[in-house]
């Protein structure tokens, strides 16, 4: 596709045990920030920026981020994603994803919310060494229109490809239509509001963490509703409903903390949005 309303490219590399840019390129209705370093990690962490405020009918974004062998990668938004109506064409967003060996990269957006009418399709394609550490997440809101209606766009379309060794390891599909599908049934949204996803892709992955992670889930609220599955390669999903953004970030903040404490013996840096 060409004539992208927005397009990045992220290369980073590993210097002495700290994460630094090797090229950064972008161009229209994207940019990003200069690297922050929350800690002595030498980890790095880049902002997404959106300087129009949100997308709009027939915008399509292209981003490609590339971490070098070691390179170490917390990729985050500033704000929540804002689709506004698309009486002609959906908003397409694209994300390629490369992992060399060693590498880790945390990729947390901000909550998409989708208004009345609006269409959203958004892919992700990750190349990763069987060396290298995915964590992504995204969440999902009921949307926003004049009246107070959830549910009030039109589609959300939300597919991830993850290939290790050229191989395809991992395939996860979402799509929402309001339109024709009862939100509310089994198998949808089940009379929650919000949907939250977290895929997580690592050698380290063991019992003993799905056990921790079992374990901090409270099963007996009905605030929530949850599941955790074993992927075919090391690593796992969780799938979450509720009906708040905060009660998602926090049992995902739970999951995160989790997996820092076993696998790096650090803990999350706090991505402040204000």
């Amino acid at each position: 596709m060409a004539d992208w309303t927005g397009s990045l490219r992220l290369e980073v590399e590993d210097k002495k045990g700290k994460t630094i840019p090797k090229n950064v390129y972008f161009q229209g209705a994207f940019k990003v920030m200069r690297p922050i370093y929350h800690d002595d990690s030498g980890q790095a962490c880049y902002y997404l920026l959106n300087p129009g405020g949100g997308y709009l009918d027939g915008d399509r974004y292209q981003l490609e981020i590339s971490l070098k062998e070691r390179a170490r990668l917390t990729l985050t938004t500033q704000s929540a994603t804002k689709i506004y109506k698309t009486p002609n064409q959906p908003v397409y967003q694209e994300t390629e994803i490369t992992l060399k060996e060693g590498s880790y990269l945390e990729y947390i957006p901000d909550p998409l919310i989708a208004y009345q009418n609006a269409r959203y399709k958004q892919k992700n394609i990750i190349h990763m060494d069987k060396s290298a550490t995915l964590l992504y997440s995204d969440i999902l809101t009921p949307g926003w229109s004049p009246n107070g209606d959830r549910f009030s766009y039109d589609m959300l379309q939300l597919m991830n490809e993850i290939y290790m060794e050229n191989e395809l390891v991992v395939y996860d599909h979402i799509k929402l239509n309001p339109g024709s599908q009862n939100m509310t049934a089994i198998g949808f949204m089940e009379g929650y509001t919000h949907l939250g996803s977290m895929i997580v892709v690592g050698e380290q992955t063991n019992s003993e963490l799905l056990d921790q992670i079992y374990s901090s889930i409270d099963l007996n609220t009905k605030e929530y509703k949850i599941g955790l599955s074993s992927l075919h390669v090391p690593g796992f999903t969780v799938r979450i409903l509720a009906n708040s953004t905060q009660m998602i970030e926090n049992i995902f903040a739970e999951c995160h903390r989790i997996i820092c404490r076993n696998w790096f013996n650090t803990t999350p840096s706090f991505l402040r949005k204000y």
